[in-house]
Protein backbone atom coordinates (compact mmCIF):
# COMPACT_ATOMS: atom_id res chain seq x y z
CA UNK A 1 0.00 0.00 0.00
CA UNK A 2 1.51 3.36 -0.95
CA UNK A 3 1.89 6.25 1.49
CA UNK A 4 -0.99 8.35 0.15
CA UNK A 5 -3.43 5.44 0.20
CA UNK A 6 -2.52 4.46 3.75
CA UNK A 7 -2.78 8.09 4.95
CA UNK A 8 -6.22 8.34 3.33
CA UNK A 9 -7.38 5.04 4.82
CA UNK A 10 -6.18 6.08 8.28
CA UNK A 11 -7.82 9.50 7.93
CA UNK A 12 -11.13 7.97 6.87
CA UNK A 13 -10.92 5.59 9.82
CA UNK A 14 -10.90 8.59 12.14
CA UNK A 15 -13.57 10.48 10.21
CA UNK A 16 -15.83 7.42 10.00
CA UNK A 17 -16.45 7.68 13.73
CA UNK A 18 -18.44 10.84 12.99
CA UNK A 19 -21.11 8.64 11.41
CA UNK A 20 -22.52 8.27 14.93
CA UNK A 21 -24.49 11.44 14.18
CA UNK A 22 -26.28 9.71 11.29
CA UNK A 23 -26.30 6.00 12.16
CA UNK A 24 -26.63 4.38 15.59
CA UNK A 25 -23.32 2.74 16.52
CA UNK A 26 -21.75 4.11 13.33
CA UNK A 27 -18.80 5.26 15.41
CA UNK A 28 -17.96 1.58 15.99
CA UNK A 29 -19.19 -0.14 12.83
CA UNK A 30 -17.52 1.99 10.15
CA UNK A 31 -14.09 2.31 11.82
CA UNK A 32 -14.09 -1.46 12.39
CA UNK A 33 -14.92 -2.09 8.72
CA UNK A 34 -12.15 0.19 7.43
CA UNK A 35 -9.63 -0.99 10.02
CA UNK A 36 -10.19 -4.72 9.44
CA UNK A 37 -10.01 -4.28 5.67
CA UNK A 38 -6.69 -2.42 5.74
CA UNK A 39 -4.89 -3.37 8.98
CA UNK A 40 -2.87 -6.23 7.45
CA UNK A 41 -1.64 -4.05 4.58
CA UNK A 42 -0.37 -1.10 6.61
CA UNK A 43 1.02 -0.69 10.13
CA UNK A 44 0.01 3.01 9.99
CA UNK A 45 -3.65 2.13 9.35
CA UNK A 46 -3.50 -0.58 12.01
CA UNK A 47 -2.20 1.90 14.60
CA UNK A 48 -4.85 4.50 13.75
CA UNK A 49 -7.68 1.98 13.66
CA UNK A 50 -6.78 0.82 17.15
CA UNK A 51 -6.61 4.43 18.34
CA UNK A 52 -10.08 5.21 16.97
CA UNK A 53 -11.68 2.11 18.46
CA UNK A 54 -9.96 2.51 21.83
CA UNK A 55 -11.08 6.15 21.98
CA UNK A 56 -14.68 5.30 21.10
CA UNK A 57 -14.80 2.44 23.61
CA UNK A 58 -13.28 4.68 26.30
CA UNK A 59 -15.88 7.37 25.65
CA UNK A 60 -18.62 4.76 25.84
CA UNK A 61 -17.34 3.64 29.23
CA UNK A 62 -17.03 7.22 30.52
CA UNK A 63 -20.51 8.07 29.24
CA UNK A 64 -22.08 5.02 30.88
CA UNK A 65 -20.45 5.91 34.22
CA UNK A 66 -21.62 9.53 34.02
CA UNK A 67 -25.16 8.50 33.07
CA UNK A 68 -25.16 5.89 35.86
CA UNK A 69 -24.35 8.72 38.26
CA UNK A 70 -26.72 11.37 36.89
CA UNK A 71 -29.96 9.47 36.25
CA UNK A 72 -30.34 7.83 39.68
CA UNK A 73 -29.48 11.12 41.40
CA UNK A 74 -32.19 12.98 39.50
CA UNK A 75 -34.75 10.22 40.06
CA UNK A 76 -33.97 9.91 43.78
CA UNK A 77 -33.99 13.66 44.32
CA UNK A 78 -37.27 14.20 42.53
CA UNK A 79 -39.14 11.28 44.08
CA UNK A 80 -37.78 11.96 47.54
CA UNK A 81 -39.19 15.48 47.36
CA UNK A 82 -42.54 14.68 45.82
CA UNK A 83 -45.14 14.73 48.58
CA UNK A 84 -48.06 12.42 48.42
CA UNK A 85 -50.53 15.27 48.77
CA UNK A 86 -50.72 16.00 45.08
CA UNK A 87 -54.26 16.96 44.18
CA UNK A 88 -56.29 17.94 41.19
CA UNK A 89 -58.17 21.22 41.48
CA UNK A 90 -60.22 22.66 38.67
CA UNK A 91 -58.58 20.39 36.09
CA UNK A 92 -55.09 21.45 37.28
CA UNK A 93 -52.59 19.08 38.84
CA UNK A 94 -51.12 20.72 41.96
CA UNK A 95 -48.20 19.41 44.01
CA UNK A 96 -47.90 21.02 47.43
CA UNK A 97 -44.63 21.46 49.36
CA UNK A 98 -42.30 20.57 46.48
CA UNK A 99 -38.71 21.78 47.02
CA UNK A 100 -35.14 20.77 46.37
CA UNK A 101 -33.66 22.11 49.61
CA UNK A 102 -32.75 18.66 50.90
CA UNK A 103 -31.14 17.45 47.69
CA UNK A 104 -29.25 20.46 46.35
CA UNK A 105 -25.89 18.70 46.86
CA UNK A 106 -27.05 15.62 44.98
CA UNK A 107 -28.50 17.76 42.22
CA UNK A 108 -25.18 19.54 41.90
CA UNK A 109 -23.37 16.21 41.47
CA UNK A 110 -25.94 15.04 38.90
CA UNK A 111 -25.74 18.32 37.01
CA UNK A 112 -21.95 18.18 36.99
CA UNK A 113 -22.11 14.64 35.57
CA UNK A 114 -24.32 15.93 32.74
CA UNK A 115 -22.01 18.90 32.11
CA UNK A 116 -18.96 16.61 31.97
CA UNK A 117 -20.85 14.32 29.58
CA UNK A 118 -21.62 17.30 27.32
CA UNK A 119 -17.99 18.43 27.43
CA UNK A 120 -16.86 14.91 26.50
CA UNK A 121 -19.13 14.89 23.45
CA UNK A 122 -17.88 18.31 22.31
CA UNK A 123 -14.25 17.32 22.89
CA UNK A 124 -14.86 14.06 21.01
CA UNK A 125 -16.01 15.92 17.90
CA UNK A 126 -13.00 18.24 17.83
CA UNK A 127 -10.51 15.51 18.70
CA UNK A 128 -11.77 13.39 15.80
CA UNK A 129 -11.27 16.30 13.39
CA UNK A 130 -7.82 17.03 14.87
CA UNK A 131 -6.82 13.36 14.62
CA UNK A 132 -7.95 13.21 11.00
CA UNK A 133 -5.86 16.29 10.15
CA UNK A 134 -2.78 14.93 11.92
CA UNK A 135 -3.21 11.53 10.27
CA UNK A 136 -3.68 13.04 6.82
CA UNK A 137 -0.30 14.73 7.33
CA UNK A 138 1.23 11.31 8.02
CA UNK A 139 1.66 11.81 11.77
CA UNK A 140 0.82 9.19 14.36
CA UNK A 141 -1.95 10.41 16.64
CA UNK A 142 -2.86 9.13 20.07
CA UNK A 143 -6.12 10.31 21.62
CA UNK A 144 -5.96 11.63 25.19
CA UNK A 145 -7.89 9.94 28.04
CA UNK A 146 -7.99 6.67 26.12
CA UNK A 147 -7.93 3.23 27.70
CA UNK A 148 -5.97 0.77 25.50
CA UNK A 149 -8.59 -1.98 25.12
CA UNK A 150 -7.14 -3.14 21.77
CA UNK A 151 -3.36 -3.45 21.76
Amino acid sequence: MDKITEKNAATFTHLSSLTQYFFPFGNYIFPILIWTAKKDKSEFVDHNGKQVLNFQLSLLLYSLVLIAIAIPIFIITIFRNVPFDAIIRDDNFVINNFNFDNGIGLLTVGTMALVIFGCLKIAEFFLIIYAAIKTSNGERFKYPITIPFIK
